[in-house]
């Protein structure tokens, strides 16, 4: 039996892990839709479609996988062109939610991905899975000129709040606070501060060591 899931399609930050899996064996397989994919023409013209089929039948393909073997597909919307192929050439498939054992080891792969883009064990940690838009946005705004381009720039969410202005100042820290730099991911110690302000949906106080 195939599975084929995906992870990250939520999340702001990165592309799209697209994986496939036989059962039996335990062969498993990935690759990422590139973040390209997401800018805005690419988005509205969901490329990201056609590519994450692209992936998948070049590894059903290299498993050897037989019309007749059992393929169980994610249901959601991101398989809606691979869909499209197993009916045009006759596979055996069915669009349901997508277990394990394909689904801790992509979403494994997902956040071991992540890290590689820079995010912390720590901030992956209080994001929570899937990642949260509000909360990633403020690890984007911690470094903008650097994070902007790892983001799905097509969404209709960052395109409404990824170009906010921003309030930046600096301030002393008296207390220990549990602070931990947006930027470089360490702890904050007492001492001088930075703090960047900005307002989407909600007033968001970023603060990052001030040499950073």
């Amino acid at each position: 039996m195939i599975q084929i899931d995906d992870a990250g399609s939520g999340s702001l930050v990165g592309g799209t892990c697209i994986g496939v899996m036989r059962v039996e064996t335990n062969e498993y397989h990935y690759d990422i839709i590139p973040i390209e994919y997401y800018t805005k023409d690419n988005f509205s013209n969901k490329l990201y479609l056609k590519k994450a089929a692209e992936i998948a039948i070049k590894y059903l393909n290299m498993m050897n996988v037989g019309k007749k073997e059992e393929i169980y597909v994610c249901r959601g919307y991101m398989f809606d062109c691979l869909r499209d192929y197993f009916k045009t050439n006759g596979y055996n498939y069915k669009s349901t939610k997508i277990l394990n054992p394909l689904q801790d080891k992509i979403e494994k792969t997902f956040e071991d991905y992540a890290l590689s883009l820079g995010l912390s064990k720590r901030f992956l940690s209080y994001t929570k899975y899937p990642f949260h838009f509000h909360r990633l946005l403020k690890w984007v705004y911690a470094d903008y000129n650097n994070r902007y381009k790892l983001c799905k720039t097509g969404w209709k969410s960052f395109i409404k709040y990824g170009s906010l202005e921003i309030d930046e100042s600096y301030s002393e820290l008296k207390k220990n606070k549990n602070l931990y730099c947006l930027k470089c991911g360490n702890k904050i110690d007492i001492g001088p501060v930075k703090i960047i302000k900005f307002k989407s949906n909600y007033l968001n106080v970023i603060y990052l060591h001030a040499n950073c």
